[in-house]
């Protein structure tokens, strides 16, 4: 059992340990040729276009226009007078009134 662990303690030992400096030549051969660059692939998704969308054109055709303008003079004057009526009417009956019924304001 002692040599067992004496050896796992030597393979240990060995394998974990660090390498001592070795005196050695190393020769290459290099040929200029680039690797292919590797490039990401397209988006899967594309934002669509705007939407762009011409108002239709205004077409505006001749027509005629007709003012009624004698017309709603008319109907001004027609309501001033009646306003006026009105008035006068409540005017004069406060006037009667006041001869005939002793009224005082």
């Amino acid at each position: 059992m002692r040599k067992a662990a004496a050896l796992l303690l030597l393979v240990g030992v060995t394998a974990l340990g660090s390498n001592m400096a070795e005196a050695r030549v190393d020769v290459g051969i290099g040929i200029g040729i680039p690797v292919p660059a590797v490039v990401a692939p397209p988006p899967v998704y594309y934002e669509p276009a705007p939407v762009v969308v011409q108002p239709p054109p205004v077409v505006a055709a001749p027509a005629y226009y007709y003012d009624d303008w004698q017309g709603r003079a008319w109907r001004e004057r027609q309501w001033r007078e009646r306003r006026w009526r009105e008035h006068e009417w409540r005017e004069r009956r406060r006037e009667w009134r006041r001869w005939h019924d002793n009224y005082d304001d």
